[in-house]
């Protein structure tokens, strides 16, 4: 067959498309790379390439089988997660997180993922990680190798937050608004509130960076909880856990923080950046909620007498009149104000809006409730609750704490309480060796808090500890607050705001009754992957106290023996009338191949 002839027309025709299709293809490949390198969507498709792996772990039915092999004591593994998931938190995925509403921050919120999606393996730690320094060296220096990440020294070494020499990043103690140093940041604010003395006790740093205002405070006795996103600065928080500083990862975005109300004798925030103005307020409102009446609120850095921001300076001052705040000091860019002490001016006139819940709101539900756009009734607090009324610290500590009446019978319940903790304690400390007391333990966790009676009774430790109250349990986290010792409110069917190797000593009583409905024996999740939670915010060779019934207790040790602790059983202590046994573990300190 002869070649058909074709038109030139026809011929240049064909010639341009094929020009047309090669150059689109081309034009295609250089703005997908443009996107991967340039935008957040390369950020989420290496995570989640990074996480392929991971997540090949979590086949329900697979997971399923073993989790039902380990509880039957068949000697079931769970393996190693891979290499890449060694700073993995389930529910700060950026994996996950990256595709959600960037609406008040919510990406950034915990966003966890279901039970059967969630990987079944134990978190290895970095390849060279070593024991970390203890404290009270490692609030000036932590091991590089332990969280090679070198964004903050590379950005804000320069403000003082950290650098790295050898094989050591070390902390000045300073931050953006206190480059020379959080001690004399600390000693001007002690101008103007009593800093010392013990009028203060429980603080929170909103945006805290690695933490050093937190980790400064300790020296005036008071205790301040540190909280910042897994942002692009990536690891702040886990900085500040490694240095032995109270610390978790947390967003003030769409949902009141974990805390009960009233909570803080001190509020901070060293330019966190959060636009308390915004959305009418809300999130002042939140601030509010958590200031103990007649506590202090102190904001370093914008707006506050900010280039180029005096509308956002002027609307700030104007929410902290409406709500009767008394302004004691504008400093340079920082200002600190007092909240009164009782609901004696408001509401006034005001263009916020703003005016009080209803009295039937309760201001102590914080775990997945959404933020308030109203102003809770500090008469729902009674008088004793402010501060300059309520007991300084540390007499605090003993004093039936005032919202104690949340648990029917509080008084005697307290009381009684505190009691057995000491009882318990000394057991722990002289027929057990346990390492309490010792340079070996600096991060605690209880993760059943009630009343604080364990952290009460280890007051004399070099150590701070983490109260986590059930929040289907009895809402006893306000009186531990009240007590001036601090904590979260938390479900234990799902991760802990934390990165992985956080604590040193975790401690629960009564752990099946985390995994259980209330007045029931059926499983709202189950004791496998609480346990394999536990091993990941668990530091290698750090230690592990469970009590709880002996068959439950029988349970645990075989959980144990699956992720690699080793385990061993005791009698209780003498004069207990509770039927139970206690069990022992340590982390092994194990490597990936």
């Amino acid at each position: 067959m002869g070649h058909v002839n074709l038109p030139a027309s026809k011929r240049n025709g064909r010639q341009w498309r094929l020009l047309d299709i090669v150059s689109a293809a081309i034009f295609g490949l250089v703005f997908l790379f443009f996107l991967l390198v340039f935008t957040r969507l390369g950020d989420s498709l290496a995570a989640s390439g990074r996480q392929t792996l991971l997540l090949s772990n979590a086949d329900p039915r697979q997971r399923q089988r073993i989790i039902e092999l380990v509880e039957a004591g068949q000697k079931q593994a769970i393996e190693a997660c891979p290499a890449d998931a060694v700073d993995h938190m389930p529910c700060e995925d950026p994996r996950r997180n990256s595709q959600l509403s960037r609406e008040m921050n919510y990406y950034r919120e915990r966003h966890c993922p279901p039970p059967d999606e969630t990987p079944l393996c134990l978190i290895p730690p970095p390849d060279e990680y070593k024991i970390p320094v203890q404290w009270p060296e490692s609030l000036h220096k932590i091991w590089h190798s332990n969280m090679p990440h070198n964004k903050i020294a590379d950005r804000k070494g320069h403000q003082g937050w950290m650098k790295q020499e050898g094989p050591y990043f070390i902390f000045p103690g300073g931050g953006t608004m206190f480059p020379d140093g959080a001690v004399q940041y600390i000693e001007k604010l002690g101008q103007y509130i009593p800093i010392k003395g013990g009028t203060l006790r429980t603080a929170l740093d909103m945006g805290c960076g690695v933490a050093s205002f937190g980790g400064y405070m300790l020296a005036e006795d008071i205790l301040t909880v540190s909280f910042a996103p897994r942002d692009s600065h990536k690891a702040q928080i886990q900085f500040a856990l490694e240095r032995g500083v109270p610390a978790f990862v947390a967003m003030l975005g769409t949902q009141k923080l974990p805390f009960p109300a009233f909570s803080f004798d001190l509020v901070h925030c060293s330019r966190c950046l959060i636009p308390f103005t915004a959305y009418n307020a809300t999130y002042f409102i939140e601030v509010d909620r958590l200031l103990r009446p007649g506590g202090f609120l102190v904001i370093s850095g914008p707006p506050v007498q900010w280039p180029k921001q005096d509308k956002e300076w002027s609307d700030l001052q104007s929410v902290a009149r409406a709500l009767c705040y008394e302004l004691i000091a504008v400093d340079g860019n920082t200002v600190i104000w007092k909240k009164p002490a009782r609901d004696s001016c408001f509401p006034n006139q005001n263009e916020f809006g703003l005016g009080l819940c209803s009295e039937s709101d309760d201001p102590n539900r914080a775990w997945y409730v959404k933020l308030n756009r109203c102003v809770s009734w500090m008469s729902s607090a009674k008088e004793e609750l402010s501060v300059g009324t309520i007991p300084k610290w540390p007499d605090r500590l003993a004093k039936t704490p005032p919202r104690a009446g949340f648990v029917k019978n509080g008084l005697d319940v307290f009381e009684a309480d505190s009691r057995r903790w000491e009882r318990r304690v000394s057991y722990y400390k002289k027929s057990l060796k346990l390492k309490l007391g010792t340079p070996a333990v600096r991060n605690v966790m209880d993760m059943n808090g009630f009343f604080g009676g364990f952290a009460a009774a280890i007051k004399s430790d070099p150590v701070w500890v983490m109260n986590v109250v059930p929040s289907h349990k009895a809402p006893t986290l306000a009186a531990i607050y009240d007590r001036g010792l601090i904590g979260v409110y938390h479900d234990w069917c799902e991760p802990f705001s934390t990165y992985p190797r956080s604590y040193d000593f975790i401690h629960v009583s009564g752990i099946e009754s985390l995994v259980i409905y209330p007045g029931s024996d059926k499983n709202r999740c189950n004791l496998v992957d609480l346990m394999v939670e536990m091993d990941r915010i668990l530091r290698p060779e750090g230690t592990v106290v469970i009590r709880d019934h002996p068959e439950v207790i029988e349970r645990v040790i075989r959980i144990a023996q699956a992720i690699r602790w080793t385990a061993t059983i005791h009698e209780k202590e003498p004069g207990s009338q509770a039927r139970e046994n206690i069990l022992v573990a340590t982390k092994s300190f194990w490597k990936l191949p």
